[in-house]
């Protein structure tokens, strides 16, 4: 193998490693407010005495009926999915940010596009695995009495098949929802990284880049919560059983918005961002600081 071929080699096992350290850091800190938001997005009413009415009322409510591992559902789906899938978002992205230096755009308009391609990219790795989590995850039996991810991965299989009414469903609402984090996620972070000056104080250094990484993991959880919310209705369960209501994802915003007014789409956006912002602080922070090391002794 020629010198250029294994410097890239190397390049590209460094981002997958660093990607995936930094999803794995992200996931187990974050996932249940990941939890908490799936339930408020696919219920449909709060008159339901078992609705889930705030972030506080609805770990206490899980806590008392599900117990402390029901925080943790739906958690081996992504665990499976976080190495290939931060892989995919880093490595990507820096691929089309290389693609796209050939052409004249604008560095600010670069990092945008990019971002977009790497999260496109991106669903389509994760989205079976976002459909075994979503339906874990609003399973309220006990953890212990819930199917395993196997089971469940497998049963969906058997019922509905692999194709987009079975463990492919609601790929374009993945898609939405991952091109437009991940464009101004990265967007917005590398353009403002670029102009806040860098500082010789590692604790200030730290801070800055982790702000950055807050807000740009905020913004991008606002803007594309529509898409999420779609995405839990068509891969959660319909409300009525055997009768497919969800299907496609702009019509399911149609119908929400139609049904339930302009709010329901942006329901769970708190615990999304009490979840996104700081993991996507979280994400770039350990991304940065594993691939520098990497880079340094590997």
């Amino acid at each position: 193998m020629s010198a250029p071929n294994v410097s890239l080699l190397h390049e590209t096992s460094r981002q997958v490693a660093a990607g995936g350290s930094a999803g794995l850091v992200e996931i187990c800190l974050m996932h249940p407010l990941d939890v908490v938001k799936t339930r408020f997005q696919v219920q449909r009413s709060v008159t339901d005495p078992q609705s889930y009415r705030t972030v506080r009322g609805s770990f206490q409510m899980i806590f008392r009926t599900e117990g402390l591992f029901g925080f943790y559902k739906g958690i081996i789906p992504p665990i499976l999915a976080e190495t290939p899938k931060r892989a995919v978002k880093f490595s990507t992205f820096e691929l089309y940010k290389k693609f796209l230096g050939y052409m004249s755009l604008s560095p600010g308009l670069t990092f945008l596009i990019a971002g977009l391609g790497s999260g496109l990219t991106e669903a389509v790795v994760v989205n079976p695995f976002e459909v075994v989590k979503v339906g874990l995850q609003v399973n309220r039996n006990l953890f212990k009495e819930q199917p395993s991810t196997f089971a469940y991965a497998r049963q969906i299989i058997k019922k509905e098949g692999l194709g987009f009414q079975g463990l492919n469903k609601g790929l374009t609402a993945t898609l939405g929802r991952h091109g437009i984090f991940n464009m101004i996620y990265f967007g917005f972070y590398h353009n403002v990284k670029n102009i806040i000056p860098s500082s010789k104080d590692p604790t200030l250094e730290f801070l800055r880049k982790f702000g950055i990484g807050f807000v740009s993991g905020t913004m991008g959880s606002v803007f594309n919560i529509p898409f999420d919310v779609a995405k839990s209705r068509i891969q959660g369960p319909q409300p009525v059983p055997g009768e497919i209501k969800y299907r496609s994802c702009f019509k399911t915003m149609e119908m929400i918005y139609r049904e339930e007014g302009i709010l329901a789409l942006y329901k769970g956006l708190v615990p999304k961002v009490m979840r996104l912002g700081p993991g996507g602080g979280v994400m770039l922070l350990v991304y940065e600081y594993t691939y520098a090391w990497l880079q340094e002794n590997w």
